[in-house]
């Protein structure tokens, strides 16, 4: 009787069973070497073991080399290897890219946003402190590299306006200009007719996106001029003298007759700070978070909003203060005074940074561009005057107009608009570094009553004005910047945008002892206050710890290190220092000597000679 054999004993393995064994699996990042046989897969290749080779047999009793142990295979040189020559870029279709890497940038465009002067270099830095430098200049470089790449993405250009065949563009009315722009700038000019509780002056938030404006007789409201959707209005049966956003919509800081009232944005009375009492203007500093107040009393006062506390009480001892701008550049607030000066305040120096006399009656406004270089100011004696903020604060400009300019008010681009009784005048520069030109308007305006309040929003060619009939929405072309940056000033943001923002700026909040006239300077070092800590350091400690140290020789052997020898070493040492000094007293004494020939022998010995030294 036969058997059935075992499985996996005497039947033999299937020929497929064996392939499977032999089967490996092929990566996708190894490459496909030379096809096996068919049906088998292609795996990595193997050594094969060639049968006529053999090993030399070593003799007997022969002495074997440490290369020969180290060494079984002979060398053989290896050939370079040559480098491969990197592929074109090609793009999803297969085509190949005809401008490949990163588009070139204009040397102009790039250091218009560099903040680094190259041209002061720096000598007698230790190597830490330069390699410090010089990657901080890289990044510089890189970041300023990719801001002007960045502005192919601004596609908004900023508007002008043009006259046909040298026509005079402040003869140009608004109802010729609405006629001509499109449907959703047209909608931006607009009167409101608020005869009953006028005269009214009004603000703009800092997105651009929401006004509020205030009546002599108590009405408050707020709105979002561009929807035209009324937020709050409430009557606060009291004259209000002046009202400003905080550093959102939803905070409101109204001056009125007695107190100083902080709404949010559905009319609700939050605070009545008591300690600012008789307010007659107000600006916000939105990166310091403070609430500056000028009174009737002739105080300027600080209110930081972030924690409810006032910074700074100042006596301006001036009289009345009714005439208050801020330098957007550097906070300063400026103040228009009776005798016709305008002071430059900072809330961490009680006295005025500097007075400038600019008019010879008292001055009526004052106005700051954005970029903190020009200053215009308007007078009792009929002139209107720009003058330079760079350190010499002297007047580039002058003009004499018919009645006077009551409020002044500069754009983002650099346009200044004035009031003068019913009637709006607007003038233009070159350009938004330049001065604007006081020869010729570029626009004019009359209105149906008397102008208490000039304002250009932000990143809209709109110009509010509030007067004694109610508020007038101008169309300006040219006055605002075209982009707005989405982290900084969105006017589209929504709820939580705008809370992720608020968090940000307090912990990005400034303190108020920094406002100085230059804030550059906080960069540079006190070298004053540096010395005087150092000597009052070398006094406490009885010693100079950063003192050069003495020389003291290293010991040699072989007899070299005698008491003779490092007497010798020291002697020889300080006599080089010695002759270095004498070197550079001899190097100042004739620089003073070819400064007193190239004197003219005839002049007269000046009070200012003991400063030269």
């Amino acid at each position: 009787m036969e058997t059935a054999p075992r499985p996996g004993r005497d039947v033999p393995l299937k020929k497929d069973k064996l392939q499977a064994k032999r089967k490996k699996t092929r990566r996708y990042w190894e490459e496909e070497t030379a096809h096996t046989a068919a049906g088998a897969s292609p795996g990595p290749p193997r050594k094969k073991k060639r049968n006529g080779e053999h090993r030399l047999q070593k003799p007997k009793n022969t002495p074997i080399s440490k290369k020969s142990r180290m060494s079984k295979k002979p060398q053989v040189p290896k050939k370079p290897q040559e480098r491969k020559k990197p592929e074109p870029q090609r793009s999803l279709s297969g085509a190949q890219d005809p401008f490949p890497g990163p588009a070139p940038v204009p040397v102009e465009a790039a250091q218009k946003f560099c903040r680094i002067d190259k041209s002061k270099k720096l000598t007698r830095l230790k190597s830490k402190t330069r390699s410090k430098l010089e990657v901080a200049e890289a990044e510089e470089e890189e970041t300023s590299v990719k801001a002007a790449r960045s502005q192919l993405l601004l596609a908004e250009e900023p508007g002008f306006l043009e006259g046909e065949d040298g026509e005079d563009t402040a003869k140009i009315r608004q109802a010729d200009i609405v006629e001509a722009v499109d449907i959703a700038s047209a909608a931006k000019h607009f009167d409101l007719n608020l005869r009953q509780f006028g005269p009214y002056r009004l603000n703009y938030s800092r997105t651009g996106r929401h006004m509020a404006f205030g009546g002599r007789r108590g009405h408050v409201a707020t709105l979002d001029w561009v929807t035209k959707k009324l937020m709050c209005e409430i009557n606060v049966m009291e004259a209000v003298q002046d009202i400003r956003f905080l550093h959102s919509e939803t905070l409101l800081a109204v001056a009125q007759n007695r107190w100083l009232h902080i709404y949010d944005n559905q009319g609700i009375e939050l605070h009545c700070i008591r300690r600012c009492d008789r307010v007659t203007r107000l600006e916000f500093l939105p990166f310091h978070f403070l609430l500056a107040t000028a009174s009737e009393t002739g105080f300027l006062t600080y209110l930081d909003v972030s924690v409810g506390k006032i910074v700074a009480a100042l006596n301006a001892r001036a009289g009345r203060l009714s005439v208050m701008a801020q330098n957007p550049y550097n906070a300063v607030i400026h103040l228009g005074h009776g005798n016709g000066t305008v002071s430059l305040w900072s809330p961490a120096v009680k006295e005025p940074l500097a007075k400038i006399l600019c008019h010879r009656g008292g001055v009526r406004a004052v106005a700051v561009d954005s970029t903190g270089t020009y200053m215009a100011t308007s007078g009792l004696d009929h002139q209107l005057k720009i003058f330079d903020l760079r350190g010499t604060f002297q007047p580039l400009s002058a003009r004499t107009l018919p009645q006077g300019a009551g409020h002044l008010a500069f754009s983002q681009r650099g346009l200044l608009a004035a009031g003068m009784g019913d009637v709006v005048n607007i003038w233009a520069g070159q350009g938004k570094a330049s001065p604007p030109s006081l020869e010729k308007s570029y626009l004019t305006h009359r209105l149906s009553g008397h102008v208490h309040g000039l304002q250009f929003c932000p990143f809209e060619d709109v110009l509010g004005v509030g007067h004694s009939g109610g508020i007038t929405s101008m169309l300006v072309p040219g006055a605002a910047e075209p982009n707005f940056d989405g982290l900084e000033s969105n006017p589209y943001r929504s709820r939580k945008q705008r809370q992720e923002w608020e968090v940000k700026a307090l912990l990005d909040k400034v303190p108020a002892e920094l406002i100085c006239l230059d804030p550059r300077a906080l960069a540079a070092v006190d070298v004053i206050t540096l010395e005087q800590e150092k000597k009052e350091r070398i006094e406490r400690l009885g010693y100079d710890p950063e003192a050069k140290a003495a020389f003291q020789p290293k010991p040699k052997q072989k007899g070299r290190s005698s008491t003779a020898s490092l007497v010798k070493r020291k002697r020889k040492v300080m006599d080089k220092e010695h002759r270095d000094k004498v070197k550079q007293n001899i190097e100042q004494q004739q620089k003073q000597q070819k400064q007193e020939k190239a004197k003219p022998k005839g002049s007269r010995p000046s009070a200012l000679d003991r400063f030269v030294h």
